[in-house]
C-alpha cells in the first residue's frame, strides 16, 4: 500500500516522496486511518518500524484540514519523548514531513538555557516535541499553556516510565486541554503502560504489529564468546578485517565507553563517544560526524539506545550486554530499520552467559555463536571444576592448618604443665 492511498495533501505527499518513503509499514497502515478518524490509539511497535510517521503524518493532515492561528505560549500538538536525542529526531521528522506547509516545530529538552526556550515558547508553536522534565519546568514557570492542545502523543511510553517520568507525565496530562486526541506508542505493553493508558486514553484502538519483545526479521544476530579483557582487541580486529565502515557500539558504563574509544583510536579506527557526561554540543557533533562517515565507530551507553536514527546503519555491537534483557531489543533496533537489513553482534564473556540466556528466552530464539580463533573462551564447566577444586584444596588446607595449630597448642600446654611441676618448691616443715 502506498501513501497516496490515504489521500494526503499534495504538500505532505511531496515531502514524503522526498524522504524516500514509498510503501507504508504495518504500523502506518493500521494507525494512520484510526488517527485521522480522531480516535485515541494505544500502539505497540518496535523501533525502526516507521512509528513516527504513523502519528506525525495524520496529525499534519488534520492540521491542514482544520487550520488555526498560532497562539502565543501555546501549541496544537504536544509530543513527549524520553530523551533529548529522540525528541530531536521526532522534531526533525515533523519538519521534514511539513517542509511545504506553514508549520512551526519547537523542541524542548534539557541542556539548553531555559531563558532561550522561554522566549521561543512565548512566540508559540504548532508542534512541540519535549522531554517531560524540562517541559514541566516551563509549565510551572507559566512559559507555556497547554489549553489549546488538540493532539497529545507519548512516544516510547514504556521507556519514559522506566526512567521515572510517571509523576511528570501525570502532571502534564492534567494540564492539557481535556478535549484532545491521545496517542500512546510503546515497545511493550507492561503493567505500568496499561495503567497509564487507562488513565489518559478514551476508548483507544489497540494496535500491535509485532509480537512483544520480538526483534526485526531484517536483523541478523550473532554472538562472539570472548574474555572481557580481550573485547576491545576483538572489536578492533573485526572492524579492521571485515572493513566495517559504520558501527554503533554499546557499552555498559561511561568509563568503558571512553576506554573503547581510546583503544579504537590507538588502533587507527576513527571513533567518538556519546554518553550523559558529554555536553549536548559534543554529542550532536559526534553523531553528525558518524552519519557523515568521518568516524567509523560511535560508542554509546544506554542513553542512546533509543533516539538515534541513523539511516542505513549496518552494524550494531553489544560490547557489553545490557543489564535488562528488554534493552537488547531496543539496542539492536538501531539497525535493520524500514525494511533494510542489518547485523547485531554481541560480545559475551563467561560472566554474561546468564544474561544471554535471559535475552534468548525473551526473544524466543537461540542466537548463533561464532568462535574467533585466538579469542576462545575456556570451557565454563572446566572453569567451575577448577574453582571447585581450588575451593576443596583451600578447605583441606584450612582443616590441616587447624589440626596443626591445635596439636601445637596442646604440646605447648603440656610443656607448660611439665615446667611448672618440675620447678615447684617443696613445702617447708614447721618446727
Amino acid at each position: 500500500m502506498k501513501f497516496e492511498s490515504f489521500s494526503f495533501a499534495p504538500e505532505i505527499l511531496r515531502a514524503v516522496s522526498e524522504c524516500g518513503y514509498q510503501t507504508l509499514t504495518p504500523v502506518q497502515r493500521e494507525a494512520i486511518p484510526v488517527i485521522r478518524r480522531g480516535q485515541d490509539v494505544l500502539a505497540s511497535a518496535q523501533t525502526g518500524t516507521g512509528k513516527t510517521a504513523a502519528f506525525a503524518l495524520p496529525i499534519l493532515q488534520k492540521m491542514h484540514d482544520n487550520p488555526s492561528d498560532r497562539l502565543n505560549s501555546n501549541t496544537r500538538a504536544l509530543v513527549l519523548a524520553p530523551t533529548r536525542e529522540l525528541a530531536q529526531q521526532v522534531a526533525d521528522n515533523f519538519i521534514a514531513y511539513a517542509k511545504y506547509m506553514d508549520i512551526k516545530v519547537l523542541t524542548i529538552f534539557g541542556g539548553v538555557k531555559t531563558s532561550t526556550q522561554a522566549a521561543k515558547l512565548k512566540e508559540g508553536a504548532d508542534i512541540i516535541v519535549a522531554t517531560p522534565g524540562r517541559l514541566l519546568e516551563h509549565i510551572t514557570a507559566c512559559n507555556l499553556s497547554l489549553s489549546h492542545v488538540d493532539f497529545l502523543v507519548l512516544d516510547e511510553a514504556d521507556r519514559m516510565l522506566d526512567m521515572g517520568f510517571i509523576s511528570d507525565i501525570q502532571k502534564i496530562v492534567q494540564a492539557v486541554n481535556k478535549n484532545r486526541q491521545n496517542m500512546m506508542f510503546s515497545a511493550t505493553f507492561s503493567s505500568s503502560v496499561k495503567h497509564l493508558a487507562n488513565e489518559m486514553l478514551n476508548k483507544p484502538k489497540l494496535i500491535s504489529v509485532d509480537g512483544q519483545n520480538t526483534t526485526a526479521s531484517t536483523v541478523s544476530q550473532v554472538v562472539y564468546p570472548v574474555e572481557q579483557r580481550r573485547k576491545s582487541e576483538l572489536l578492533s580486529e573485526l572492524i579492521g578485517k571485515k572493513n566495517w565502515q559504520q558501527v554503533l557500539v554499546f557499552t555498559a558504563t561511561r568509563d568503558a565507553a571512553d576506554e573503547v574509544v581510546k583503544e579504537l583510536n590507538l588502533d587507527g579506527i576513527p571513533a567518538s563517544v556519546v554518553h550523559s557526561e558529554k555536553a549536548q554540543g559534543n554529542r550532536r557533533r559526534a553523531l553528525r560526524e558518524f552519519k557523515e562517515g568521518k568516524i567509523r565507530a560511535l560508542v554509546a551507553t544506554e542513553v542512546a539506545a533509543r533516539g538515534l536514527d541513523i539511516q542505513d546503519l549496518e552494524y550494531v555491537v553489544n560490547y557489553d550486554l545490557p543489564f535488562l534483557a528488554e534493552d537488547y531489543v531496543h539496542r539492536i533496533g538501531r539497525t535493520g530499520r524500514a525494511g533494510k537489513t542489518g547485523v547485531a553482534i554481541s560480545f559475551v564473556s563467561r560472566e554474561e552467559e546468564r544474561t544471554l540466556k535471559d535475552i534468548e528466552k525473551l526473544i524466543g530464539q537461540k542466537i548463533k555463536r561464532i568462535s574467533v580463533p585466538g579469542y576462545e573462551v575456556s570451557s565454563r564447566d572446566l572453569l567451575l571444576k577448577q574453582i571447585q577444586k581450588r575451593r576443596s584444596f583451600a578447605k583441606k588446607k584450612t582443616r590441616d592448618d587447624n589440626v596443626t595449630a591445635q596439636v601445637a597448642a596442646e604440646k605447648s600446654m603440656v610443656g607448660r604443665r611439665v615446667k611448672v611441676k618440675s620447678g615447684a618448691s617443696k613445702p617447708k616443715k614447721i618446727k
